[in-house]
Parts: C-alpha cells; sequence; structure tokens
C-alpha cells in the first residue's frame, strides 16, 4: 500500500524554495532603492559589482534547485513502488529539515562549517534515502 505521507516533506521543501525565491525580489528591490545595485547589474544573472547579501538569496534558491532533485525523484520512486516505510518518510522529514537549516544559516550569519555541516548532514541522509529505496526494490523487483 502506497504511503502519502511520503509526499508530505515534498510539500513542505516546495513551499520553503518558493519562500526563498519571493526573498529574492525583496533583497533586489531593497538594494536598488539604497543604490546598492542597478537593473543592469541582473542582465545577465548577477554581475561582479553586485554586493554578497544581494545575492546569497539566489544562490541559496540555486541551492534548493540542485541536490534537492534527487530527493523528490527518491520520494516519488518510495511512494510509487509502496517502498515509503515509516523510517524512510522519517528520513525524508529530517532531509527536509537540515535544507531548511542550510539555508536559515546561509540567509543568515552564513558561517561556512556551519552551512557545510548542515549541507554534508542533509546528503548523508539523502543517500539513506536512496539505500532505502534500493533495498526496496531488490526485495521487491517489479515484474
Amino acid at each position: 500500500m502506497r504511503n502519502f505521507a511520503i509526499l508530505y516533506p515534498m510539500f513542505a521543501l516546495v513551499a520553503w524554495t518558493l519562500i526563498v525565491l519571493l526573498l529574492i525580489p525583496v533583497v533586489r528591490i531593497r538594494a536598488a532603492l539604497r543604490r546598492e545595485v542597478r537593473p543592469n547589474d541582473f542582465r545577465f544573472g548577477e554581475a561582479p559589482s553586485v554586493p554578497g547579501h544581494v545575492s546569497v538569496p539566489n544562490r541559496n534558491y540555486m541551492n534548493l534547485l540542485e541536490l534537492p532533485m534527487l530527493f523528490y525523484v527518491v520520494c516519488l520512486l518510495l511512494f510509487v513502488t509502496a517502498g515509503a516505510s515509516h523510517a524512510a518518510v522519517l528520513l525524508a522529514w529530517l532531509y527536509v529539515g537540515l535544507r531548511i537549516v542550510h539555508s536559515l544559516i546561509h540567509l543568515s550569519y552564513n558561517h561556512v562549517i556551519h552551512r557545510l555541516a548542515a549541507f554534508a548532514l542533509s546528503s548523508v541522509v539523502l543517500l539513506a534515502l536512496w539505500v532505502q529505496a534500493g533495498w526496496h526494490l531488490a526485495a521487491n523487483p517489479m515484474t
């Protein structure tokens, strides 16, 4: 039987990604009003002259579209193959929590070692989800 609970962490991470996305124009407009940036600074992405505090939300948003793609895939795989155990759901929520922690560090005080720790832990959790999916598929071959 399919466990719909594996889908909820996906929705949570999508919601967080959209919150970070909304932060980008807020930070850019604020910086433009303070004359820290000009519209042409974003014509081809971000010019080197864009201050770090303005570019960090965009970089964090890109982070939320990179490795988390593997999270979405494994959650859907676990859902479709009825492999979303309680442990998998717990790991999925742990992954989302760690990605939010990573973002909060990145978007606030941006301590590289703290950010790296959150990223590394979330990557280990993601690997554990993929191992669980592999074990499930190996134990329950689809014919």
